[in-house]
């Protein structure tokens, strides 16, 4: 039996906005995680969140889109597709670093764990990497 992949974002857990699978193994994907972060997860994979360059190339576009009088979500958004996120990312996890630290994840799930993908961003508005993960991971174990 194959466990399954679920994502959230911090505060939803930290403020009991989400319903998950209590057996479910929280794993963080994020470089930068905060000393709150740590709280929320079971542990947490720097390996699995964006690479550094890909998240300064993203932050810079959305400030300067920002300074131009764009809002912060629609920022974060087009800022996302003019950097071409989605696409550098699923190359990243194509990498020796982004490749193993996928591994472990999908070894997880092959053993039958449900796995929760946690980061900072509430997708309602805004896109994130880690629906991109979960996308990976659920084709990989399919």
């Amino acid at each position: 039996m194959t466990g399954t992949v679920h994502d959230t974002y911090v505060a939803a857990i930290r403020h009991d906005l989400v319903d998950l699978p209590e057996d479910a193994r929280r794993i963080g994907v994020v470089r930068r995680p905060t000393s709150w972060f740590h709280g929320a997860v079971d542990e947490n994979v720097p390996a699995l969140g964006p690479p550094e360059d890909l998240l300064e190339d993203a932050k810079q576009r959305e400030e300067d889109l920002k300074l131009q009088g764009i809002c912060d979500d629609d920022a974060q958004n087009v800022a996302w597709d003019e950097v071409d996120f989605a696409e550098r990312y699923r190359d990243y996890l194509e990498t020796e670093e982004g490749s193993v630290a996928e591994d472990r994840l999908a070894e997880l799930l092959r053993e039958g764990t449900d796995v929760v993908l946690v980061c900072f961003e509430n997708t309602e508005k805004k896109r994130c990497h880690r629906t991109i993960l979960r996308e990976v991971l659920e084709e990989r174990v399919a």
